[in-house]
């Protein structure tokens, strides 16, 4: 059966000028904001339990990172809609002003409350780093040679990812949980003074008109989404109309959000674009591995420190496999796509191989050490790297050159929407599995998660060992929750219409 092609707008995207030499001329300057979009993800997990040990409010820490990915789902269509317009050299140093002044905020913060506010204006900064880098890699290189070229960004990836959390881990535990935001500032300031370097290409220079209401509709959208889910850990004792209620306003702004969309002149969200086929799949690909990576890299970190006793400095080492997992996965991708021109296999295969080894992982995990159980997760993350370098090829190839930032925003919001309503999910399921089997777990959470396991020593041996049997339930659930987003990513992957350059 023959496979259908790229779009035949494709013809017209391929510069005039050498592509090896258009593409060098940019990404020294792309490196370090797309360094920054991937190391704040990682670098921040190894000091979650830190954060939450001395903050408080421990149900409340993936607010941490959900507040973060709220805000860069929300930012990243309306970066890449200015850029399109605009121009994409001056967004970005927009963006990363943006980011190092909430870097600061975030610093500075002392309480959970704070700290998510911080977040969120940090990620109204952070959309647009990855949004931007990517439209300005498509601005540059032809289709065929794009995929060779994402094995280099891949490159970039594999270096952040692996720095973040033993970075983390070593600022966290000798200068504090703070120093993991302030290492943003000389790394911005940098990424800032090589922005300025870029070719200032002009924006098409339409009639721009900022889509307010479709923000303001798209933010209630995903913010109620996400506090449902959140409340939704109170329905087992019987507090269910809040979640009722605002599940009906979700549902209620996503259906007025698209029918204004449609109308506007200037949408936030490219309805007609999200209709394709191959992007509506991709993006649908972009959000299931949002939410299994990011819902990794957040309770790992918890389930070593909680059940096995790791500090922030051995967590980030336990993390390390994971992280250079993924950037080997995306390199190796990258480069055999540029060599075949097949596209849409790897993921479907890759994908298939994730859903199975999570869910033999998750089985085991109670018979393997901390080590072992990292290689495990190391393995996982290879198979991952197979997805977003195919993603973001795939919708470049169907956007076409006037929609590339467009393209590329609805990759980036959908991978961060789905990161946060997966980090939920799984942080529901977390928290509601320890409550509702025993209500102890819940309250030994914190202690253990400030001393360690030593801190159930004191306790008699059944109610220690009904302790430590609820949370290996709970995190047991959380990750099988986990391995569901990864069935569904297998589904989208293997009915992907475009399947080779």
């Amino acid at each position: 059966m023959q496979q259908p092609e790229a779009s035949p707008e494709e013809a017209e995207t391929t510069p005039p000028a050498s592509p090896r030499g258009s593409f060098f001329a940019i990404f020294p300057s792309i490196v370090l904001p797309m360094f920054l979009a991937v190391v704040d993800q990682t670098i921040v997990a190894t000091a979650l339990p830190a954060i939450a040990a001395s903050l408080g409010e421990v149900d409340r820490l993936s607010w941490v990172v959900v507040s973060y990915l709220v805000a860069t789902t929300i930012a990243a269509p309306v970066y890449g809609r200015l850029g399109d317009v605009f121009g994409r050299r001056r967004l970005m140093v927009v963006a990363l002003a943006i980011f190092m002044v909430a870097s600061v905020l975030c610093a500075l913060s002392t309480d959970i409350v704070t700290l998510t506010a911080a977040r969120i204006l940090q990620g109204a900064g952070g959309g647009g780093l990855m949004t931007l880098s990517q439209a300005l890699v498509g601005e540059a290189i032809p289709p065929r040679d794009r995929a060779r070229y994402q094995g280099y960004l891949a490159t970039v990836a594999v270096s952040s990812s692996a720095f973040g959390p033993v970075a983390g881990g070593f600022l966290t535990e000798h200068f504090g949980w703070q120093s993991v935001f302030l290492v943003n500032l000389p790394v911005g300031i940098g990424a800032v003074l090589m922005t300025l370097r870029l070719p200032d290409r002009r924006g098409t220079g339409e009639p721009f008109r900022f889509d307010t209401l479709g923000l303001f509709l798209f933010a209630a959208f995903i913010a109620s989404t996400l506090i449902m889910l959140e409340e939704a850990q109170q329905i087992a004792s019987g507090a269910f109309l809040t979640p009722v209620a605002l599940g009906v306003l979700a549902v209620t702004a996503v259906v007025l959000l698209v029918r204004w969309e449609q109308r506007t002149p200037s949408p936030l969200l490219s309805i007609p674009l999200l209709k394709h086929p191959a992007i509506w799949r991709c993006d649908g690909l972009a959000a299931c591995h949002g939410a299994m990576l990011v819902s990794l890299i957040t309770f790992l970190p918890l389930y070593y420190r909680m059940v096995h006793g790791a500090s922030a400095a051995e967590t980030g080492l336990l993390l390390l496999p994971m992280t250079i997992g993924i950037g080997i996965g995306s390199l190796t991708t990258g480069r055999i796509v540029g060599r075949t021109g097949q596209t849409a296999i790897y993921p479907s295969v890759g994908l298939t191989l994730v859903t199975i080894a999570l869910v033999a992982t998750v089985l085991v995990a109670p018979s393997l050490d901390s080590v072992a159980l990292a290689w495990c997760f190391g393995a996982i993350a290879i198979c991952m790297g197979t997805v977003m370098g195919v993603v973001q090829l795939t919708v470049q190839l169907a956007s076409g050159r006037e929609q590339l930032g467009a393209g590329a925003a609805t990759v980036q919001f959908s991978r961060s929407l789905g990161a946060a309503v997966g980090t939920a999910t799984v942080g529901t399921v977390l928290f509601a599995t320890m409550t509702h089997a025993n209500p102890a777990a819940g309250e030994a959470f914190a202690h253990v998660l400030q001393e360690g396991p030593q801190a159930l020593q004191g306790l008699a041996a059944a109610q220690r060992a009904a302790i430590t049997d609820g949370l290996e339930d709970a995190f047991r659930n959380a990750f099988l929750c986990i391995a569901g987003f990864g069935c569904l990513a297998t589904g989208l992957a293997w009915t992907l219409p475009i399947r080779r350059i």
